[in-house]
């Protein structure tokens, strides 16, 4: 790995880092205000709408100029979404902002690896961000967590009262202001990341051609044998995952009595898992093998299914108390079962993460792909957290919609083995992994016999 490579890993981590911390801090802000529970799953909505409605622009943007300074510009985007949060604006609103500035990130944030490092070191590169984004979701929880606690927020609150005489800031608004400062760190590091060189052919920017050329990308990725599997596994993934962070929230609550502070920590635990299962992936995982993960997607889900059985009031009366249960069995019993939750996806997702941006590179491009990457697994999300608030909004408790959020990721993967074996059978699209063609091409360039994907480095 290169100077380049670490600086853009620092640059994701502190941008990260402020994602997670802000959406406690939303929690907190919600709360604040007295908001219904549904409220909950719409923080996710409205932050990862901007992946689906921009798909098709982001990716022509992040290759029309050097990608840090496109990471500069959206983490600046970010900065602003919390600065609305801080003055006043819903919260619902402000973290939009926040997930537009996400959604043009992530498309440079991501191809910028393509361009610094060879195929061979992706798995091991992906390795790396998974494990970096893992750590940002711990520690950004933790300080989120840790800022809208009452004994934080009480002594911040106190710190911060000559300021505070001069404006209408409560103690959720005053962790906003400390995050926003994260931003502004990211920001800062974005300004290091060099230029790799890598110049794409330009692109037409009329909005038509540009939805008619992403949608020829997204045809494209998904009728390849290897694009389509990965480009299934990473969506199922990203979209569970997601709505797997508010679950346990609601869960812990619920579930183990714990206030939102506590709950917060406990979910870092999946994210520690991550890293873990990250870690042996890279180091254990190659291209050529990544197909052998995708087992590890159905013991996620049957043990999501699991922890949903974990309850601390399913002791006797005495047998265990709500002062005891961060030590207790049922939290014990919890942590270790998100914790093997977090390690079996850190394992399957790392490999497939890799084979789908090196089978996107050599379609595409590296803007391209991820923009069509980001906008299925985005749209995953949406559909998963737009049905986890309809069974909010029905009734139905929270063990019970984690038995069929499980049921529904063990099914979904075996479904895309069986959908992998059929492929198989047909075409032995394993030895297309070795393939390191660039041959995308889009439908306005290619009337034109330009080949719009073929990245060339500046001379």
């Amino acid at each position: 790995m290169n100077r380049g490579f670490y600086t853009v890993m620092a640059a994701q981590f502190f941008s990260s880092l402020a994602d997670n911390a802000m959406l406690i801090a939303a929690f907190a802000l919600l709360q604040e205000v007295h908001a219904p529970d549904a409220m909950r799953p719409m923080l996710k909505l409205f932050f990862f709408v901007s992946y689906v409605v921009l798909a098709a622009f982001v990716g022509a943007f992040a290759d029309s100029m050097p990608k840090g300074r496109v990471m500069f510009y959206t983490n600046g985007i970010k900065l602003a979404g919390g600065a609305l949060m801080l003055v006043g604006v819903h919260p619902l609103l402000a973290y939009a902002v926040i997930g537009f500035g996400a959604a043009a990130y992530s498309p440079a944030k991501y191809g910028i690896v393509t361009e610094l490092l060879p195929p061979e070191k992706l798995v091991a590169a992906n390795g790396w961000i998974e494990t970096l984004t893992v750590a940002s979701i711990v520690l950004g929880s933790l300080l989120g967590g840790i800022l809208v606690s009452a004994r934080v927020s009480s002594m911040l609150q106190a710190a911060t009262l000559p300021l505070r005489q001069h404006s209408h800031f409560g103690a959720s608004q005053t962790a906003i202001g400390l995050i926003c400062l994260v931003y502004a760190l990211a920001a800062l590091i974005n300004l290091s990341i060099p230029d790799t060189g890598v110049r794409y052919a330009p692109q037409k920017l009329s909005p038509g051609t540009m939805v008619k050329n992403f949608a020829h990308c997204v045809r494209t990725l998904w009728t390849d044998k290897l694009g389509q599997i990965s480009l299934a596994v990473t969506t199922l993934f990203w979209g569970t995952g997601a709505t797997l962070q508010l679950l346990v929230i609601a869960w812990s609550q619920h579930a183990l009595g714990m206030g939102l502070s506590r709950a917060a920590v406990l979910q870092s635990v999946t994210a520690i898992g991550v890293a873990l299962g990250a870690i042996v992936a890279a180091a254990r995982v190659s291209l050529r093998q990544s197909f052998s993960v995708l087992p590890f997607g159905i013991a996620m889900g049957l043990v999501v299914v699991a922890i949903s059985q974990v309850d601390f009031r399913a002791f006797p009366p005495g047998g265990i108390t709500l002062e005891t249960t961060l030590i207790g069995w049922a939290t014990l019993t919890a942590a270790a079962l998100m914790m093997l939750i977090g390690a079996l996806a850190g394992y399957f997702i790392v490999p497939m993460n890799a084979l789908l941006q090196h089978r996107g590179y050599v379609l595409l491009s590296a803007g391209n792909s991820i923009a069509v990457q980001n906008f299925n697994e985005n749209l995953g999300i949406l559909i998963m957290a737009g049905a986890y608030t309809l069974l909010i909004l029905t009734g139905i408790s929270v063990q019970r919609t984690m038995v069929l959020f499980g049921l529904f990721v063990a099914g979904s993967m075996a479904l895309v083995i069986w959908r992998h074996r059929s492929n198989q059978r047909q075409f032995d699209s394993v030895a297309l992994i070795g393939d390191t063609h660039h041959g995308g091409v889009v439908p306005e360039e290619a009337e034109n016999g330009v080949s719009a994907g073929v990245g060339t480095k500046r001379a």
